[in-house]
């Protein structure tokens, strides 16, 4: 099967869907064999279409579980097509430094006019939609969906499919029930072209990063379980494994203080008159009351109340899916988003966006284009941190990449985690948003870096006198099979990152990530959450450790908005400027561990909580085949990116934008490479 691998920044028709290596070319349209359809308006049946990548791949290899109820409500979103090479075209000459169009944004309206689905061909969308007695039709404000509401059998017959229930495994290896159509959508032929996906057929649910869990702040025969800084406690152990014979205690959850110390937060530059965007699909439990705590118990300015809003996104779906309905109990996830932003910047605006869906992708998609659409004259936040992923194959690409090009366009910069597990997803791998990945970070006493490595460790435990290997929890990364080389990764990314073999070809792909930051349960930061009483009232304020690249993107999220601080204009897509800024002293480069890295930071040592538990291990920046293909290098590499922000080095040099690297460009990176004198690494790196 050929795919299609666009060039530029990874571009307008770089779309499909991996299964293996096999995808699907990225505007191929499939008529269904002698399948007719009524159209609208015409006294003739016309044969139907298939929408590629409109079953989600995890459908693939699971069992049918039954069938979901006729009557049962759904909301879907027929997501149109764009101009996408129009909009990349554009996207491109406003976020590329020193050209004549840089930072000359459009308004939310003026994209839709420019490069938006066409007023005809929604109109047409939506009357057929009702023709199939689909009720409550409606245009999504830029017009870049048509939403309407039915019962499964109407919804069924409407676009070929059975909607079942399928059996399959979590990403975290349980066993889950899930909803979805059985085939991809097929769609009038007349009308199949303009659409590049539908949601809300499926509630596959959006691998959001939860890495960390509680630690036991209990004690253990009166000793220690973690650590307020860095190696403030070291425990040794036999046997030996791998040659370590002791390791540091966990953190017991960064503050405030030291996160921004260890990344060189100022008090000069604080987000002051900037607005970022956090993207959610649960609503937290008194969340300002929760901010204001978490800024007194970490002793920042208190927030003001106009510093916070709260809105909704999309509609609200008629019954909740199986994972809304089983949601656990405490979700700090918003919590943590809010709490990383106020940390880096505690003068900038935030607005929290909760999305509605019948899915809980459709509802994080519809959460990201609420901001993009804003009042139709701005939109509502120029950065927008997205703390989830969206596994390959769960939607198609580009109903990701429309919503990215829409980005760039307005000048709103897209962050997304990169993930809590190796490998890509549909929305990191975007070559027009900004991914984040994760490092494990050790702070020292003083608010120091002690070291810095990517975030990839092999947890073992200890069992009769034996160590065993029990798998990674690492940052996502990679290199795309759907989206070509972007010319702002050429000349920074290595060959052997970015060259990827497909059969007897060798492609050029989009690596990911571009940025990070601290993003391991071992080294996160102390939030904290209100939950519920009995009474469904707010509770006490509690704290637990967190983390996660859903910790990693509203850091540097923040740190944007300290250094846009004072600008006339957004920073937007960021990622021309940012590799621009490759191996200058804007970055530190996140290294690999090495044999003369000290013990106490090459591992964490996990002590048992209670007599029947065994002692673990979490040992650091593993590279293990097959459990991962990415690398922790120095310079660009798959874990880390370039690398993670370096103070007012990184403030500064995104503020002098254009001017950021005399000569910019391949030969300019070069140049600033020279330049740039032999940096000692930081202790254990």
């Amino acid at each position: 099967m050929e795919r299609s691998l666009s060039q530029g920044y990874g571009g307008a028709s770089g779309t499909g869907r991996r299964r293996g290596l096999a995808v699907r070319a990225g505007c191929a349209v499939v008529l269904a064999a002698g399948a007719v359809v009524g159209v609208p308006g015409t006294g003739q049946a016309a044969a139907t279409a298939v929408v590629p990548g409109s079953v989600p791949s995890a459908v693939r290899a699971a069992s049918v579980a039954g069938a979901v109820p006729a009557s049962r409500e759904l909301t879907v979103q027929v997501w149109l097509k764009p101009d996408l090479a129009g909009a990349a075209a554009f996207a491109d000459a406003v976020a590329t430094p020193g050209g004549p169009e840089f930072h000359h944004y459009l308004s939310p309206d003026a994209y839709t006019a420019r490069f938006g689905p066409s007023a005809a061909h929604a109109t047409a969308l939506a009357a057929w939609l009702r023709s199939r007695h689909l009720t409550q039709v409606r245009i999504g404000s830029g017009r870049d969906y048509v939403s309407a509401t039915g019962p499964v059998s109407a919804v069924q017959s409407a676009f070929g499919v059975r909607i079942n229930q399928y059996r399959t495994t979590a990403a975290d290896g349980t066993p889950t029930v899930i909803r979805s159509n059985d085939r991809d959508v097929s769609l009038p032929a007349a009308l199949a072209s303009d659409v590049i996906g539908v949601t809300g057929l499926n509630d596959v649910p959006p691998a959001v990063p939860r890495a960390a869990a509680p630690l036991p702040h209990g004690k253990a025969a009166n000793a220690p379980t973690c650590s307020h800084y860095w190696a403030q406690h070291v425990r040794s152990f036999r046997p030996a494994y791998q040659g370590l014979t002791k390791a540091s205690l966990p953190a017991c959850g960064y503050s405030a203080a030291q996160i921004r110390a260890a990344y060189g937060a100022t008090w000069t530059d604080t987000g002051k008159g900037q607005t970022v965007a956090l993207t959610e699909d649960e609503a937290p439990e008194a969340m300002f009351r929760t901010l204001t705590e978490y800024a007194r118990t970490n002793h920042l300015p208190a927030p003001k109340p106009s510093q916070f809003r709260e809105i909704q996104g999309g509609k609200p779906c008629a019954a909740p899916s199986h994972h809304a309905a089983h949601a656990a109990p405490v979700n700090d996830e918003a919590e943590m988003d809010a709490e990383a932003v106020y940390a880096m910047a505690p003068d900038a605006n935030q607005l929290m966006v909760v999305g509605q869906g019948c899915d809980e992708n459709q509802a994080l998609l519809n959460a990201a284009l609420t901001v993009l659409t804003g009042d139709g004259r701005h939109p509502s936040a120029s950065i927008v941190s997205n703390s989830w992923q969206i596994p390959l194959g769960s939607v198609p690409e580009r109903t990701v990449h429309a919503i990215a090009l829409r980005a760039a366009s307005e000048g709103v910069g897209m962050y997304f985690s990169s993930g809590d597990t190796s490998g890509l997803t549909v929305t990191d791998s975007d070559p027009y948003v900004t991914a984040v990945g994760g490092t494990t970070l050790g702070i020292g006493a003083a608010g120091n870096r002690v070291f810095e490595t990517g975030w990839s460790s092999d947890y073992v435990s200890l069992d009769h006198g034996k160590w065993s290997s029990l798998g990674l929890s690492a940052a996502g990364g990679g290199t795309s099979l759907v989206h070509g080389q972007p010319a702002y990764q050429k000349g920074v990314v290595p060959a052997s990152m970015s060259h990827v073999r497909v059969g007897k070809r060798t492609v050029i792909g989009r690596a990911v990530p571009d940025i990070a930051a601290d993003a391991d349960p071992d080294t996160g930061l102390l939030t904290g959450y209100t939950a519920s009483d009995s009474n469904g009232k707010p509770g006490p304020y509690r704290t637990v450790p967190n983390a996660g690249t859903s910790l990693a993107c509203p850091l540097v999220a923040g740190l944007i908005a300290d250094a846009q601080q004072g600008r006339t204009s957004p920073f937007g897509f960021i990622n021309p400027l940012l590799y621009r800024l490759a191996g200058t002293p804007a970055f530190h480069d996140v290294l690999p561990v090495t044999p003369a890295t000290p013990q106490q930071n090459r591992a964490a040592y996990l002590p048992p909580t209670n007599p029947s538990d065994s002692p673990a291990l979490d040992v650091f920046d593993s590279q293990r085949h097959p459990d991962t293909n990415q690398v922790t290098a120095k310079g660009y590499d798959t874990m880390t990116g370039l690398g993670t922000p370096n103070g007012t080095a990184f403030l500064t040099a995104l503020r002098r934008g254009p001017h950021a690297v005399p000569g910019a460009g391949v030969d300019g990176v070069a140049a600033a490479r020279r330049r740039v004198t032999a940096r000692p690494a930081p202790s254990g790196s």
